[in-house]
């Protein structure tokens, strides 16, 4: 059975002139997940985030949000809040008043509505302090604030860390860690540093150049760069099983002459020695690791954003 996502793009491409901005792109996004979009600048984040939250179409292909068709999603874009670019803030009125304003433009009228998000976003004590004074990251929490607005349940966040300092990345964070396990909200959220997307984010995508290299989840990210004995062998066969008689058993193949093993990493000698052995010959031995920035700078060729 296939299975069903809340987001699914297929194929979506979108190109401006002879520039493809998007080159067929295929994004899953299961409920409940907070997917990182990793890419540098330029690397077609914004353009797929424009498309799925309904502000361009695409030059070709689609997608479904909630099981519903792109062409046939008016209903359910109610359901999702966007943040994309620069929040759109009043600067010479409070935080409570920008909410107002939102809320009168969407016939939000609930009584405490905007006290519970200005709580929910970590800004119900800025009082008559003017949007012009908060910080950085006070700002972009009142950005999640107004996307909030007609309680979504998936929303779209494009950079809302980027240029923050420590602390107001800390800030943004807990908040979006708060709205998905207490408001259960699926969140999209690009950026071009994956280190700090690494803190929080549950599944990644990683376009460059307007394609999608690769999409995996957490536990495979931290996988792939994590520390191991990398063993270069002829014969990785005959190696597996000298390996498990040491009593090895978290280990993997990754090629027709390259083995990880993810334990044991101060053996290296011993394992060599019992390669020898059993006449195995060994290529090379090595403990390595990569940060999850060389992996996406390798991945995406290098060079930085």
């Amino acid at each position: 059975m296939e299975k069903e996502w809340l987001l699914e793009t297929r194929q979506m491409t979108k190109q401006y002139g002879k520039h493809k901005a998007v080159d067929r792109v295929n994004l899953h996004v299961t409920q409940g997940a907070i997917y990182g979009l990793i890419g540098r600048n330029g690397a077609g984040k914004t353009t797929i985030l424009r498309m799925i939250s309904g502000l361009a179409s695409p030059t070709q292909g689609d997608y479904t949000i909630f099981g519903k068709a792109s062409g046939q999603a008016a209903m359910e874009r109610t359901r999702v809040g966007a943040l994309i670019e620069e929040p759109g803030i009043y600067p010479d009125m409070t935080a409570r008043q920008n909410l107002k304003v939102k809320c009168l433009a969407m016939g939000v009228r609930r009584e405490g509505y905007i006290e519970e998000l200005l709580q929910t976003v970590g800004l119900a004590d800025t009082g008559k302090k003017k949007a012009r004074n908060f910080s950085l990251g006070m700002r972009q929490r009142l950005g999640i604030a107004l996307a909030l607005v007609g309680d979504p349940d998936l929303l779209i966040l494009d950079e809302p860390i980027n240029g923050l300092d420590p602390q107001g990345f800390v800030e943004v964070r807990e908040t979006m860690m708060k709205l998905n396990k207490e408001k259960h909200i699926t969140i999209v959220i690009s950026s071009h540093i994956l280190e700090e997307l690494s803190k929080f984010a549950t599944h990644y995508g990683i376009i460059h150049n307007g394609a999608l290299l690769e999409e995996l989840t957490r536990e495979e990210l931290l996988e792939k760069c994590c520390e191991r004995i990398e063993l270069k062998t002829n014969d990785t066969g005959r190696a597996c099983t000298v390996i498990e008689t040491l009593g090895i058993r978290n280990y993997q193949v990754k090629d027709e002459y390259t083995i990880h093993i993810f334990e044991r990493l101060e053996d290296s000698g011993d394992i060599t020695m019992a390669l020898a052995k059993a006449d195995v010959k060994v290529l090379g031995i090595a403990v390595n690791s990569e940060s999850l920035e060389e992996y996406f700078l390798n991945l995406t060729g290098g060079g930085r954003s």
